[in-house]
């Protein structure tokens, strides 16, 4: 018998590192919260005004969502993602250089956070591209779970990375350190990557075959920036991309009180001390990293054996359902620990629903991945900008458990969006016509 030649996985490790550019792009931008207190002890802020400044960042990366997956669709994620990578370097460690006696200190510090934010709005978009070109349809749960796992390795290392250094060498040296990973990690990805496995030298025959055999009907084998684009008003029509947009900004309000007011929360409401903050702080990501994968796998796997609308939608209303649920019930816990443990449940049964939402975008899209998932990206950042504004409001009115019990209820709501859901109406013809 022949042996068969190895098909390689040079695809997988391309997707481990984008999982490590998502982890640095969630320190990069929840560090702050970390930071938070000592902050706006520095600069006087009130927690209100510290609110504006979790969501200028917010806001920056919420208008530039839709631009940065037509910078990928364009450029192609290699190029795309290492210039992200410097200019969040550049506008993390600038976050650092604002002194509080400089004039207009604050606005300063708010207007760093916010290019800091424009900047990063390339990261998934991107990823989504790539995840369109290189990675088969029956893999693209599991891969979109190992990348959005990195946002729970990201968010779950940086309060123990940045409670240590702010501990020992205060919060700026912090903002600095995070700037300088992700400048290294930005130049292995421009080493490593490549647009399409097509000009991958490393990619053998075999996988080559096997990424453009399960790519999907239609969808270029061409570099992005020679693919003939779908129109902004097929993408702008689709019932599904304003359904599963509508869906993520629930999903972006409710993971947005994790990312910027959970250790707070811990540390002033629940009373718990600076080390218990930090180390309680970090059952929400971890789950998240747990949740990701493990809804990629299932995701991938009901996709097989029942179809995209099981795979895809069914395992979105069923996450979301059960976020809802944990966020009242650990919002009302009088245990501080066990409130702790029941939110981050509910955090993880949010992310088992991440992989849906790209992998959907994706296989809807094709060439135009970037921009139907920055378009319904978009979406989850100005929910997060939302929470963020709101939450401290709506703490002061009402008390700590209403911001849990609003974030439940709009988590139902995403549920709901996705029963309307149908995963295989693609976007016309993929390269149907440029724009």
């Amino acid at each position: 018998m022949t042996e068969q030649p190895r098909r390689g996985h040079v695809r997988w490790y391309l997707v481990f590192w984008l999982f490590i550019l998502s982890a640095v792009s969630f320190l990069d931008r929840v560090n702050i919260s970390v930071a938070g207190s000592s902050i706006a002890s520095e600069y006087h802020l009130s927690q209100i005004q510290l609110g504006w400044v979790f969501s200028s960042f917010l806001w920056g990366y919420a208008l530039f969502q839709t631009f940065g997956g037509w910078l990928a669709d364009r450029l192609g994620p290699r190029r795309v993602l290492t210039a992200g990578v410097v200019w969040w370097g550049i506008f993390t460690a600038l976050t650092a250089a604002v002194s509080p006696v400089m004039a207009g200190a604050v606005f300063l510090f708010v207007l760093v956070r916010f290019l800091l934010g424009a900047g990063e709005a390339i990261i998934f978009p991107a990823s989504n591209q790539f995840i369109s070109c290189w990675i088969p349809t029956q893999e693209r749960g599991i891969a979109n779970g190992v990348i959005f796992a990195g946002v729970g390795a990201g968010a779950g290392s940086a309060p123990a990375i940045v409670t240590y250094i702010m501990v020992h060498y205060g919060w700026r040296s912090s903002f600095w350190l995070s700037a300088l990973i992700g400048l290294l990690v930005g130049l292995v990805w421009f080493l490593a990557a490549r647009d399409t496995p097509e000009t991958h030298p490393r990619v053998r025959p075999p996988e080559l075959l096997f990424i453009q055999t399960g790519r999907g009907a239609g969808r270029a084998a061409t570099p992005a920036s020679n693919a003939r684009l779908i129109p902004w008003g097929v993408i702008l029509s689709s019932k599904e991309v304003w359904l599963v947009t509508l869906s993520y900004f629930c999903f972006g309000y409710v993971a947005w009180i994790f990312f910027s007011w959970f250790y707070i929360y811990l540390a002033r409401v629940r009373g718990l001390d600076l080390k218990a903050s930090a180390f309680y702080s970090t059952f929400p990501p971890l789950a998240m990293v747990a949740c990701s994968l493990l809804g990629g796998v299932i995701n991938d796997k009901l996709t097989k054996s029942r179809g995209k609308r099981a795979g895809r939608c069914g395992i979105a209303v069923f996450a979301l359902s059960l976020a809802a649920a944990l966020l009242v019930i650990g919002s009302q816990a009088a245990s501080a620990r066990l409130a702790s443990i029941v939110l981050a449940g509910g955090a993880g049964a949010l992310y088992l629903a991440q992989s849906s939402y790209w992998s959907v975008t994706a296989d809807i899209s094709g060439p135009r991945a970037g921009s139907a998932s920055g378009f319904m990206n978009m979406g989850a950042q100005l929910g997060g900008g939302l929470t963020a504004l709101l939450t401290p409001v709506i703490a002061q009115h009402f008390g700590w458990t209403y911001p849990f019990l609003v974030a439940a209820t709009l988590s139902a709501f995403g549920a709901i969006a996705w029963l309307a859901v149908d995963p295989s109406q693609t976007l016309g013809r993929f390269g149907q016509s440029s724009v």
